[in-house]
């Protein structure tokens, strides 16, 4: 039976949760869809425009970011092409490989991002009034969600500390090899840096 049938998810508490979660997504979509028509975009063009914004420029390319947004490589070349023409970003050749390029941010590309990355900033402020014992519990939640996700192949990239070639165990605790330190709950992070893949 789905859990969209009103008698399985109000008698069923995975059914709940699951149909929440849905829910919750929806809100993410409202929010980047009002931010992207007040800027004449598409939602993927802000999320791309937020991507480049804040990583590095070897995972600025476009196949990379067909992986990281689950979409093709020429959508996401469509989408480039679109933002290059509003004068958003330019392309810069990769210097290793001439095929190959690296898309940044114009100076108005940085202007738009620094308006359309304030989009979840609500659901940000219903966040911080979360009691602190139950923003833990959340997080952990919402960390081994995306790991088990992440190990179904539902979510492609993952740059989280789990996946990373610094993370241990020792002494049965999570350890990060790269700052030689024990890593509690909420030093766990989703979009590491310094992140390198373990393949």
């Amino acid at each position: 039976m789905s859990l969209f049938n009103l008698d399985t998810q109000n008698n069923d508490l995975d059914s709940k949760i699951t149909a929440g979660l849905e829910r919750l997504s929806q809100v993410f979509k409202v929010l980047l869809w009002e931010k992207a028509k007040e800027h004449q975009l598409s939602p993927i063009q802000i999320q791309l425009l937020i991507f480049i914004a804040n990583h590095s420029s070897d995972l600025s390319t476009i196949s990379y970011m067909a992986q990281e947004f689950g979409l093709t490589k020429p959508t996401i070349s469509d989408a480039i092409k679109t933002l290059e023409q509003k004068k958003l970003v330019t392309k810069r050749n990769d210097k290793q490989d001439t095929r190959s390029y690296r898309v940044v941010l114009t100076q108005k590309g940085k202007n738009l991002v620094a308006d359309c990355s304030k989009y979840p900033d609500t659901l940000s402020e219903i966040v911080a009034g979360i009691d602190a014992d139950d923003k833990q519990i959340l997080w952990k939640v919402i960390v081994m969600f995306i790991e088990q996700m992440s190990n179904a192949g539902i979510i492609a990239v993952q740059r989280m500390c789990y996946n990373c070639n610094h993370y241990s165990q020792q002494n049965g605790k999570p350890f990060c090899m790269l700052l030689n330190k024990q890593l509690y709950a909420n030093d766990i992070r989703l979009d590491c840096p310094e992140f390198e893949s373990l393949s």
